[in-house]
């Protein structure tokens, strides 16, 4: 893992104080097989070792000990049922984040050293007592010279340091229990600490923050509805960020909102609609909006704070979404398998016609409901145990939306328990679903297409000297060797499937022409797709013949 910039030694502690420190907490909860298998029973004496199961309550009493990079680590498999059990999850869910302030002088001092002595001039004021405190930062009021009342969050000294420090001895952990522990092999623990690893940087640098909280500014402009806080660069560096004040009601404080005449039904709604435009139609998110980050003002105008934590919807996890949701309307279990498939990264052999079977049964369990009749909470989790039983590990960026999307449906059915999220989302969904038919969805499918066609003319001869190579061995005894072709056949699969699904793209089109004759997707680009067609088709079936 790269190095990342650190404030100062955490209160003197070396790097073998630490593991030390780890076990120890570990020991105490009784968690000995934990300690076996990630390699720190080597670090405390035998005595302190007891050879039990970790435990879920055990378990999150170490975390808790242990301070934010472990309590940030289970905060992130509790969201992760493609990893744990619903007994676990559930009970790393209850982890806080919090911790006591750190002195208002000591923060004062960071800012000031980050602003090069001169936060005298840079701040009118600054209250010492923190107005709200976590294990990384801490946020403090403060004015600027022209009265604009902010807010200063300062990273609390040697955070970074006992995050690097805790990252380093978790990377090692990591490598022993792949080699001791299956299920750490079969889950590929080594990358999943990575990208925790990434994540847990990224919301360290206050200037990314600052940076994302732009970005979703800059979507939401002009939407009456919402308020995000401006950045003031000038009194922002990596280690603070100066940010607008928002001032209003906690979301989850009902009677507060019907008091000040706000329709909680509503808030729900505008609550979900903002969600769903993240997701959908910005394709960037906030990545943890608990309901400590939503204020809602008098006017019922939703402020959003905290973008240390955002996710993204690439190509990939849009077109495979898109495919799982028509999977889904047309209660086709082998599309929805296929693209699940696609999307996660297989832990172990998969058996297609069970996970079909199983997804199946999912899907006549909830036929002849509509959309909003289906706790999207309970469809998730539902989705999540079927890969988690089938050995599929969901990609970061769709374990971060599952995340919001779940936590969102949570705070809007707090806010009126009878919303249905799903009537809200709809809307986006199908909007999202025939954005996926337009004529640069179906150019950037054929490029990519055409891509795949290219890299396979190019590999082809190589891999079948090698295929030759194999036979003329003795065949495929020897499986390190037959595993070369691999890439091979995973590519073929691929544009297999691509060349069968661009056979169907004319049909789509004529059908699409049809609805447009109809009045119902009347644009001068599906005329050009029409005009088009002769050429697609043509440049489709070459590359299938050449194929």
């Amino acid at each position: 893992m790269a190095a990342h910039p650190v404030d100062r030694e955490p209160a003197g502690v070396t790097l073998n104080q630490r593991r030390r420190q780890i076990a120890a907490a570990l020991a105490r909860q009784g968690l000995g097989k934990l300690l076996s298998m990630t390699g720190l029973d080597r670090t405390i004496p035998r005595r302190l070792k007891h050879d039990t199961d970790a435990a879920p309550q055990a378990l999150r009493a170490a975390l808790e000990e242990l301070g934010p990079t472990f309590i940030k680590l289970g905060q992130i498999v509790s969201t992760r049922a493609d990893l744990l059990g619903r007994e676990y999850r559930d009970e790393l869910a209850k982890l806080q984040d919090g911790a006591p302030p750190i002195q208002g002088d000591e923060a004062w001092a960071v800012v000031d050293a980050e602003l090069g002595g001169k936060a005298e001039a840079a701040f009118a004021s600054f209250d010492r007592e923190p107005l709200a405190s976590a294990s990384i930062g801490q946020a403090h009021v403060a004015t600027l010279p022209d009265g604009t009342e902010v807010v200063v969050k300062v990273r609390r000294p040697g955070a970074a340091e006992l995050i690097e420090l805790d990252l380093r001895i978790l990377q090692e952990c990591a490598a022993d229990a792949v080699r001791r522990w299956e299920t750490a092999a079969r889950l590929d623990v080594v990358n999943l600490l990575d990208e925790f690893a990434r994540l847990l940087r990224e919301e360290l640098d206050y200037v990314a923050e600052g940076r994302n909280a732009e970005r979703m500014a800059a979507n939401f402009a002009g939407d009456p509805d919402v308020q995000i806080p401006r950045v003031f660069w000038d009194t922002t560096t990596s280690r603070i960020i100066t940010l607008e004040r928002l001032r209003g009601m906690k979301v989850t404080d009902v009677g507060a909102l019907v008091a000040a005449g706000i329709d909680p039904h509503l808030l729900a709604e505008r609550a979900t609609r903002i969600t769903a435009k993240m997701v959908f139609d910005d394709e960037f998110f906030h990545g943890d909006p608990h309901p400590g980050n939503f204020f809602v003002e008098q006017d019922g105008r939703i402020g959003l704070i905290d973008f240390g934590v955002v996710g993204t919807v690439d190509d990939r996890l849009r077109d495979e979404l898109g495919k799982i949701l028509v999977g889904i309307m047309r209660k086709d279990p082998r599309r929805v398998a296929e693209s699940l498939v696609a999307l996660g990264t297989t832990t172990g052999p998969i058996d297609r016609t069970e996970l079909r079977d199983d997804i199946g049964e999912l899907l006549a369990r909830y036929a002849g409901l509509s959309l909003g009749e289906i706790s999207l909470t309970a469809a998730i989790a539902d989705f999540q145990e079927i890969s988690r039983r089938h050995r599929l590990r969901l990609p970061s960026n769709l374990a971060l939306l599952v995340k919001v999307l779940t936590m969102g449906e949570g705070m809007a059915t707090d806010l009126d328990p009878e919303f249905q999220i799903g009537d809200v989302l709809a809307p986006y969904a199908r909007r999202s679903l025939l954005a996926e038919l337009s004529p640069a969805a179906l150019e950037r499918r054929l490029e990519q297409l055409g891509v795949d066609a290219a890299e396979l003319a190019v590999d082809f001869p190589g891999q079948i000297h090698r295929l030759l190579d194999v036979l003329g061995d003795g065949g495929f005894d020897l499986h390190l060797r037959a595993g070369e072709l691999e890439p091979l056949l995973a590519r073929m699969e691929r544009l297999g499937n691509r060349i069968a699904a661009s056979v169907l793209v004319s049909a789509v089109i004529d059908g699409l022409a049809e609805l447009a004759a109809a009045g119902e997707l009347r644009r001068t680009g599906w005329r050009r797709a029409w005009r088009a067609l002769p050429v697609l088709t043509a440049a489709m079936a070459y590359v299938a013949w050449k194929n």
